[in-house]
């Protein structure tokens, strides 16, 4: 698989993997590893919720703002 990028984003990745130490096409790897593991929990997240919706398990808008504030005040 060949990816190009343009010459500013290929010579921000290749500063970068300089800094790091690494090689650029690493970094990459890294980043589309880290993509497609957070990608695969969003979609499951996305289908828990459908699920949930399916079964009639919803809650108010109020309700999820209040768990959501509870999770960053912790």
């Amino acid at each position: 698989m060949e990816v190009h990028f343009s010459p500013d984003k290929e010579a921000r990745l290749q500063h970068f993997a300089a800094r790091t130490g690494k090689e650029a096409s690493q970094l990459v790897e890294e980043a589309v590893d880290r993509m497609l593991e957070y990608d695969a929990r969003f979609i499951e997240a996305v289908e828990v919720g459908r699920a949930a919706a399916r079964r009639g398990d919803l809650r108010e808008h109020e309700e999820v703002v209040e768990s959501i504030e509870q999770i960053f005040r912790s």
